[in-house]
């Protein structure tokens, strides 16, 4: 899941970076353009990293497996069959070349944190800046989480409890049970000093994702289309005739979220640092193909589970794929099964996340302060109310999918791995005239034009009022 390696790999944030030979056409006699070698040998230490090449493959997966592998079949009802593979692959070569940008700089300057990217390149404003979208973007994960448990566990209540669907217990209210969630299991997490005791959660959020799309899979052959055969649906309900057709290309106005959707999927370029700091025989070429592994893999079971999702709900998947199944049969025990393992990881997951955004604003708010309790909870307690709030009041998963997908995703694979590339790697060596700066330099537009394209299809839908209740619980 996203940002479970942070935890560990920020108690080694700003490791020292051996000079690579070749690496960005760096010649070895240009390895003193560290302008601030003196400032580097004593900011960085010389910290030996000791995690081998594929347990580093399957730390990035974790990072880049997040709560977005749920929207990825709505993405594709949405797009066709074909659309979804030339946008997810685009998606996916992208963020490769995005962590070659990230990796030349740093390799470049001896920095492995992303907000000391950010300080490189643009002073202490850029650090600032890339704290700040990293916290939104962390927020954002935070409450694609909490959406999920606010979906999800009302759902496994009423099938424990033998509840109606329209049952208006209080304890069947998703807006209340995530307060009793937060409350009760995520804040006196988040109140630890240390997560590393939670770092198997890492390890068993990939594998209730893997148990997920293996009952994605097989449900598909189970479920039959139209959906009309079971209890739940009135067998007096006319269908369209093409609604359990296959689409191999289509565009309607939720094709909108589609790209946002695939973008927040694929962000884990704020790990990929800490995880090559932690690399054994830590070279630029070593982690590019750490990196290209794990995004094949993550681009492999992305796909399959949008299309054997898409496969059985068709045109009526919705915005959280796992939720669509209650529609089917609310007392299905494997479903049930799936639901418990993937509260569990995302339940924990929230406050591994909660702990980077809570580091980057003592950094922006309280630098060189010692810790504090007060200052500790008081962070904790405020991220998790406006996480809360947010949950709440944001009608849709696919709402949060969307706008964190075209604001702080774009930024992150994008527009801040080129102008930290074209910025830090030094003219004498690359003008900008260059081939790789331009490339880079076109790689940052492309992330303001998909950003400012995002967002307005995204506003033009939301003033439209159509379907804003999709998905809701």
């Amino acid at each position: 899941m996203e940002l479970q390696k942070l935890s560990k790999g920020n108690q080694h944030h700003e490791a020292a970076v051996p000079e690579e030979e070749g690496c960005c056409r760096v010649p070895p006699e240009k390895a003193k353009v560290l302008q601030h070698k003196s400032e580097a040998a004593s900011q960085f230490t010389d910290f030996e990293g000791k995690t081998s090449f594929g347990m580093s493959v399957f730390n990035l997966s974790n990072a880049i497996m997040g709560s977005g592998i749920l929207g990825l079949s709505y993405a594709m009802s949405n797009t066709g069959i074909v659309l979804f593979l030339i946008l997810l692959t685009c998606i996916a070569c992208l963020s490769c070349y995005s962590i070659h940008l990230l990796l030349c700089s740093a390799g470049v300057v001896g920095i492995r944190a992303y907000e000391q990217l950010g300080l490189r390149a643009f002073g202490h404003s850029g650090k600032i800046l890339a704290a700040v979208i990293i916290t939104l973007h962390n927020i954002g994960a935070m409450s694609s989480y909490l959406f999920i448990v606010k979906y999800e566990l009302p759902l496994v209540i009423q099938t424990l409890l033998g509840q109606s669907p329209s049952s208006d217990d209080w304890f069947m209210n998703g807006n209340y049970l995530i307060i009793i969630v937060t409350v009760c299991i995520i804040f006196p997490l988040a109140l630890m000093k240390h997560l590393g005791y939670l770092g198997y959660s890492s390890g068993f959020s990939l594998s209730c994702m893997v148990f997920f799309l293996s009952v994605v899979i097989y449900k598909k052959f189970i479920i039959s289309c139209p959906l009309e055969v079971f209890s739940n649906f009135s067998v007096n309900t006319s269908l369209p005739d093409d609604t359990c057709t296959t689409k191999f290309f289509t565009i309607n106005q939720e094709t909108t979220y589609t790209i946002p959707i695939l973008a927040f999927a694929f962000v884990c370029h704020p790990e990929v640092l800490p995880i090559y700091t932690e690399l054994s025989n830590p070279t630029k070429r070593r982690m590019q193909n750490i990196g290209n592994v794990s995004i094949l893999g993550m681009f492999i079971m992305y796909f399959f589970t949008a299309i054997f999702g898409y496969l059985t709900f068709y045109e009526n998947t919705e915005p959280e794929l796992l939720h669509t199944y209650s529609k089917v049969d609310l007392l299905d025990t494997l479903i049930l099964c799936v639901r418990l393992a993937v509260l569990v990881a995302v339940t924990l997951t929230v406050p591994v996340v909660l702990f980077p955004i809570r580091r980057a604003l003592l950094q922006i708010l309280f630098p060189g302060k010692p810790f504090h309790w007060l200052r500790h909870s008081a962070i904790a307690v405020c991220l998790l109310f406006t996480v809360n709030l947010l949950v709440i009041f944001v009608p849709n998963i696919r709402d949060i999918f969307g706008i964190i997908g075209a604001t702080t995703a774009p930024s992150l694979i994008f527009i801040l791995p080129g102008l930290f590339y074209i910025r830090i790697i030094p003219s004498d060596q690359e003008p900008m005239n260059s081939r790789p700066k331009i490339q880079a330099a076109c790689f940052t537009v492309l992330g303001f034009i998909f950003m400012t394209m995002s967002l307005t299809f995204i506003g033009i839908d939301w003033l439209s009022g159509e379907k804003r209740s999709l998905g809701g619980h």
